[in-house]
């Protein structure tokens, strides 16, 4: 019913092919497909005489046709990638997918402009972080995905980071319960302050990542690892924690919560309680580390702690 033209250069074709025109109840449909690498183009030309059902009929089977070989060439595009790109990509929609669930169910409305906003902040960040390191630093970017309990080796550490992640969804959910039902209202520039901060955060901490190629999502030395004394390292000990309790602070602000501003409490005692133990892993199994300890003091705040 349709003839498709298909070209493996990435360059349109010199002359351009010719369209196939099929006649259907009264009505002429010329159907022309083109590719040039992964794009694809469809013209379709309806010269309307009689006969409306047959050539709509006709109509929805070619658009149906076009769809399903788009969806086979998508297909294989994803299945032919490199692999962890395609990682990148499914943790990248299957964690949108898990955020629209935590904003806007227990909103119990789309009609949300501080999630929205919120949301779009926070998957612009994450996916330039991830595309950055896809580019620039791949065994960074293959550390990070080993993220959760499951991927720590020390028991304490699994727990730790079992509770860090159950606090960062309770953050969520219960900042937008709050948002629901008024329970402490935030001003909107309150809320797009939020997000600064929640940005601000993000960039700080690509800016620690950049320095710092080994600053991986779980606690584990590397064979060829070494200490990071430049940068925030020449300050901090721990700049990357500075960049999550900021965080920590925006979000519930983001989405339009005062009260939730109060999880940080607990959040902090299992925060230190990772950051001491960070410590003494790394005094064990990292070279030259205890001497950066006595060069560089201060852990989080300089000239206090």
């Amino acid at each position: 019913m349709a003839t498709w033209y298909r070209s493996s250069s990435s360059r349109p074709p010199s002359r351009p092919p010719t369209p196939s025109a099929v006649r259907a109840g009264g009505r002429v449909i010329t159907i022309l497909v083109d590719q040039t690498g992964a794009s694809w183009s469809l013209n379709i030309a309806l010269a309307q005489t009689r006969g409306v059902v047959g050539a709509t009929a006709l109509y929805q089977l070619t658009i149906l046709n076009v769809c399903a070989r788009l969806l086979r060439q998508s297909t294989d595009l994803v299945l032919d990638m490199d692999p962890l790109h395609r990682q990148a990509i499914v943790k990248g929609v299957l964690g949108i997918l898990l955020f629209v669930v935590l904003i806007f169910w227990p909103a119990g409305t789309f009609d949300y402009w501080q999630g929205w906003l919120f949301l779009g902040i926070f998957a612009a960040s994450t996916v330039g972080f991830t595309v950055y390191l896809a580019i620039y630093d791949r065994p960074l970017l293959e550390r990070r995905f080993k993220a959760g309990p499951q991927h720590e080796r020390e028991w304490s550490q699994k727990i730790i980071v079992s509770l860090v992640l159950l606090a960062f969804f309770a953050l969520i959910v219960l900042s937008v319960l709050d948002y629901r039902n008024a329970w402490s209202p935030v001003a909107p520039w309150v809320s797009i302050l939020g997000d600064v901060v929640v940005l601000l955060s993000f960039l700080f901490i690509f800016t620690v990542t950049r320095v710092n190629s080994f600053a991986a999502s779980n606690i584990r030395v590397e064979k060829d690892q070494k200490v990071i004394d430049t940068g925030p390292y020449a300050r901090v000990r721990h700049p990357m924690y500075i960049g999550a309790i900021w965080l920590f602070v925006g979000m519930p602000l983001a989405l339009g919560s005062w009260w939730s501003l109060g999880l940080i409490v607990p959040f902090m005692p299992v925060l230190l309680w990772r950051l001491l133990h960070e410590e003494k892993i790394l005094q064990r199994d990292l070279p030259g580390y205890t001497e950066y300890m006595r060069r560089v003091r201060f852990r989080l705040v300089p000239f206090v702690w």
